[in-house]
């Protein structure tokens, strides 16, 4: 097979024509390896490609990454696929191949980043995993992303979202008491993708200082374990396990939800005795409340919180949503509407923020929210969702085969 195209290094990627004139993106130019599958390397290379960055996705030629598949939600596209895969190229491989790790290879020797959360000892035996990577290619960003992190008696086990935050106690503290229930979104795998992100940021800006690059390893253990720092510092202070508290907070009263006369629901938070007072007085109407000295403090609230959740709801019964929250805007207390993903989706603040964008995709046009990063110094690249293989010709022509070479691949069924 042919050597690379004299003069390609790391960082030379190439893209096709913008459709509209756009600002350069923070990380055009960079290329991205993600040996990746379900939701957490996803997210953190989505945000690198929203950022410019060329992300080459390597999927298994059956079937690809299985989060394809999970549902036909978005006009027969899995919705977790969709939120987590525009704007990157899918370059088909059967990595197990030698012609496939040799493509491989020579794809992770042109990257500025490669990140993986394949199962347990995969990438360790397909020889990405972080450490390898970085050792043959210093100037490299390698991410392992793990259930467990390595070492430990956990570390070989699968981990899922629900999985991991059984184990770190994020159950134990959302629902009732006696209660459990997972949150409704999966914060393990954000997590660890969040933090991959942003180490990958961290290690590409300590590069432009040192000219390495560095191996890094994120768990999305230790991120749920991270995210449980209040619940889990409290414990440690005071031997006391909180209990959950549905809508409310074990540890700030009032700061719950109460249903309004027009049978919505008002969801009402204080932080400080200051809003109490307010709250008591310039809302409730409720004098004897705010100089009631048993409810003087924070503690002393959550001791009767049924007592002052009574006098919350009972004023809630009496007033429309609408007027409720305009009187607690009034008074400068913190206050929302209870909505649901519908509401979500037709929500006012993103409608009046231009926040929704049409991206391409195998089955046509889709919508897709902006990134939560906004400046005005660049653009979002808000690429389409790939098809399984859609640029595997494009990546190898990259990587210097010609188009005999290619068919042979084809014929092998390395790609």
């Amino acid at each position: 097979m042919t050597a690379p195209p004299e003069g390609l290094r790391r960082s030379d990627a190439v893209f096709s024509a913008p459709s509209e004139a756009r600002l350069p993106g923070p990380l055009d130019g960079l290329l991205v390896v993600g040996l990746e599958q379900a939701v957490a390397a996803p997210l953190a290379t989505r945000h690198l490609a929203d950022l410019g960055a060329r992300v080459v996705k390597v999927e298994n030629p059956r079937g690809g990454d299985f989060a394809r598949d999970y549902d036909q939600a978005m006009n027969g596209l899995g919705a977790h696929f969709v939120w987590l895969n525009r704007g990157k190229e899918s370059l088909a491989l059967d990595v197990k191949k030698p012609a496939g790790a040799e493509v491989l290879a020579r794809l992770i020797e042109r990257a500025d980043v490669v990140i993986q959360n394949l199962a347990p000892g995969a990438a360790a035996r397909l020889g990405v995993a972080a450490g390898q990577v970085v050792q043959r290619h210093p100037r490299a960003v390698a991410v392992d992303i793990s259930g467990y992190g390595e070492g430990g008696p956990l570390a070989a086990k699968r981990a899922y979202d629900l999985l991991v935050q059984s184990e770190t106690g994020s159950c134990s503290v959302t629902g009732f008491p006696g209660q459990p229930a997972k949150p409704g979104i999966p914060l393990a795998d954000v997590g660890a993708g969040m933090y991959a992100y942003s180490s990958v940021l961290a290690a590409l800006l300590a590069r432009t200082r040192t000219g390495q690059g560095a191996a890094i390893s994120v768990s999305l253990f230790d991120a749920v374990a991270e995210w449980m720092g209040y619940p889990m510092y409290y414990t440690l202070g005071t031997g006391i396990e909180q209990q959950p508290n549905g809508m409310s907070s074990p540890s700030v009263a009032p700061y719950g939800a109460y249903r309004t006369a027009d049978e919505q629901v008002l969801v009402v938070g204080t932080t400080n005795d200051r809003e109490w007072q307010r709250l008591a007085v310039d809302v409730l109407g409720r004098p004897d409340l705010a100089a009631n000295p048993s409810l003087a403090g924070n503690a002393d609230r959550v001791r009767e919180r049924a007592h002052v959740d009574a006098a919350l709801g009972e004023w809630a019964a009496g007033q429309t949503l609408d007027k409720a929250q305009a009187r607690l805007d009034e008074a400068g207390i913190g206050n929302a509407r209870l909505n649901s993903v519908s509401d979500l989706i037709a929500h006012p603040q993103l409608a009046a923020r231009d926040r929704w964008r049409e991206i391409d995709s195998p089955v046509g046009p889709l919508r897709a929210l902006l990134p939560p990063p906004v400046s005005p110094q660049w653009s979002v690249r808000m690429g389409p969702v790939p098809a399984l293989g859609e640029h595997t010709d494009d990546v190898l022509a990259y990587l210097g085969y010609d188009p005999a070479q290619v068919g042979a691949l084809r014929e092998a069924g390395v790609v």
